[in-house]
């Protein structure tokens, strides 16, 4: 564990949300998704799960795959009980076929009724079959209200839809050394009034106990009126920087977590958006500097920013500093 002299005496900040026991910590405390690394316990699942938030941030393929197996699973579930019913409570239907035919005809009757299509070529006879008709066709509405809400759901949330750089760099700065890493939006909306909030964790030994200590990192920069380009979020490590005198040892022996949390506004959804993230010491590079990612276009019309490139950096020297030790 590194030693913490001077940094002792550096205000650290206690309303962070997170706990200052180091032992309770599982890994990161924020991962690179933005979502917070914890999981609950203590009470039935169904109370602490919110089913409207899962299905709105379940990515798009697993949600696609649940809509789709929701609708064969209800399918299914109608042809069997018309199944076994009878077929010949179905009108129209072939009593010839084989059984497995005569399951394929129940279940295209189906969902014929659950998207109350109704081609009209079968129909149901007799009270049975037409209130289990009846009752399916309730189930399709409310089914189909329900999933077309989530649908809209899903496409009118607003999204901050920033990518981050994947390290994050100790670079030259100023004839000194900077904490750096480097943002974009990559869809084309445009954030305004960008703010930017750095925390820093780092875990620390005091009186022979563990402890997580969070700090404000001061940016150079914490606030742009436009996000048009890339933006490189540069911390100065100088006096005033729980990270001053820090080699590249300390960062992985006090396990130093910088956590990022940026909210902008949105003019095509006039709106509020942010979007967190987070970097540990394993994805530092200490000693480089991120290379330009935007650059003329050679018709000369505009300015091409290049996201492949949000990441790039090439290894520098970076400049002698006291340690204090």
């Amino acid at each position: 564990m590194a030693k913490f002299i001077h940094r002792q005496r550096l205000p650290n900040v206690e309303n962070t949300g997170f706990s200052p026991n180091s032992a309770i910590e599982g890994g990161r405390l924020i991962n690179r998704d933005g979502n917070i690394n914890i999981k609950k316990t203590g009470i039935p699942i169904f109370d602490r799960l919110s089913l409207y938030h899962v299905l709105l941030r379940m990515p798009r393929w697993k949600f696609l795959l649940l809509v789709f197996g929701f609708y064969f699973a209800l399918n299914i579930l109608f042809a069997t009980a018309f199944y076994f019913i009878g077929i010949d409570g179905l009108d129209g239907a072939t009593l010839q076929e084989t059984q497995m035919n005569q399951f394929l005809t129940a279940f295209f009757f189906s969902a014929q009724t659950l998207t109350t299509v109704g081609y009209g070529h079968i129909s149901p006879v007799g009270i049975t079959a037409n209130t289990l008709a009846s009752f399916e066709s309730m189930v399709g509405i409310l089914a189909f209200a329900l999933v077309t809400g989530v649908f809209y759901g899903r496409f009118s949330r607003p999204k901050a839809y920033i990518r981050f750089s994947d390290q994050f760099l100790i670079a030259p700065y100023r004839g000194a050394t900077a904490l750096m890493f480097r943002l974009a939006t990559f869809k084309n909306n445009h954030l305004t009034d960008v703010d930017a909030n750095v925390s820093l964790a780092m875990h620390v030994l005091e009186e022979g106990v563990l402890k997580t200590k969070f700090y404000t990192l001061k940016l150079e920069i914490s606030k742009v009126v436009s996000l048009a380009l890339s933006w490189t979020l540069v911390h100065p490590i100088n006096e005033e920087s729980p990270l001053y005198g820090f080699t590249e040892q300390d960062f992985k022996d006090n396990r130093v977590e910088v956590m990022v949390n940026i909210r902008a506004f949105d003019d095509h959804f006039s709106n509020t958006v942010q979007q967190r993230s987070s970097y540990t010491y394993q994805e530092l590079v200490f000693g480089a500097k991120f290379l330009p990612m935007s650059r003329l276009d050679p018709s000369g019309q505009y300015t091409l920013l290049e996201l492949d490139k949000l990441g790039e950096h090439e290894r520098v020297a970076l400049p002698k500093v006291n340690e204090i030790r």
